[in-house]
């Protein structure tokens, strides 16, 4: 018996596409009087995604480790948007107390919250099978992309079930299937899928997305140079994604898996009734009936 598809038969896009133009947000304002807090956000996907909700009207709460890569991007995008609000704040995803205080902040700052991206993450080389790694090294990594979406999610979901928001987790395809000497990066996105469902599940009042961005030229590439040839997406894919599954329009997908290079209007087209029906798109066990 084959093992079960790990992908959905649909349309794959590799750069923003008529269902997720972000035109149309720009220009209506969508998430204007919305607080949005990405962490991560000092470059890369970060970068792109607070930018496109900057556009968008939203105010942001820019959080990494870096202050001074933290405010070159906040001056890029008031230098884009002058009219936008945002706020920078220094911390480690990895340490509750400083996630604490940024997102507390943030909440001081503008008085509500309303998206939260957790994108902060790490990938190790994937040269060697893990009993060769140091084991500090392997779980420095499983900590970063387990843990630091743990903490964002603990402290800002009390936050978010206010203003019935949403929680997004920037996960990767390799959260559904096992690549020989990717397990702390694989393992960890793997849990933070179920994690996003629990999320879901406790919290109703938050749409809580999971959501694959595509092969991106990021840091995990910096760190794998031998992956380059398999770069075929670009940065504003998972970011104009974004502004549309936290637009209202896709709130049926939440606690599932999401591929930013899927169709969105085929998926909801012809697979939303099966998805719903079976509770797909979900981290389960698969028996052989």
């Amino acid at each position: 018996m084959p093992a079960p598809p790990q992908n959905l038969p649909v349309t794959h896009w590799h750069d923003i596409y008529p269902g997720i133009d972000p035109t149309i947000h720009y220009k209506n304002q969508t998430y204007q009087n919305k607080v949005v807090l990405v962490t991560g956000a000092s470059r890369g996907i970060g970068e792109e995604t607070a930018t496109f909700y900057a556009r968008a009207g939203a105010s942001l709460a820019l959080v990494a480790r870096t202050t001074d890569a933290l405010k070159l991007v906040q001056e890029k995008i008031v230098k884009e948007v002058p009219s936008a609000r945002v706020e920078v704040f220094t911390a480690d995803v990895c340490e509750s107390k400083q996630v604490k205080d940024a997102v507390e902040g943030a909440v001081e700052k503008f008085g509500r919250l309303d998206i939260v991206v957790a994108n902060a993450g790490r990938a190790d080389p994937w040269t060697i099978p893990f009993i060769e790694m140091e084991a500090d090294t392997w779980w420095k990594t499983v900590e970063i992309n387990l843990r630091g979406v743990y903490n964002a999610a603990h402290f800002s979901v009390p936050y978010l079930k206010k203003t019935s928001g949403y929680f997004v987790i920037i996960s990767a395809a390799l959260a559904q299937y096992i690549r020989p000497f990717t397990s702390p990066y694989a393992v960890s996105k793997h849990a933070c899928g179920r994690l996003n469902e629990f999320i879901a599940l406790e919290n109703p009042e938050v749409k809580s997305f999971s959501i694959h961005p595509g092969a991106i030229m990021t840091a995990l590439v910096d760190s794998n140079p031998q992956l380059a040839h398999m770069v075929s997406e670009t940065v504003q894919l998972p970011a104009a994604t974004l502004l549309r599954l936290t637009s209202g329009r896709e709130d049926w997908l939440s606690g599932k898996f999401v591929d930013a290079r899927w169709d969105l209007d085929e998926v909801e087209k012809v697979w939303k009734a099966k998805i719903l029906e079976i509770d797909g798109l979900v981290n389960r066990f698969s028996v052989p009936l």
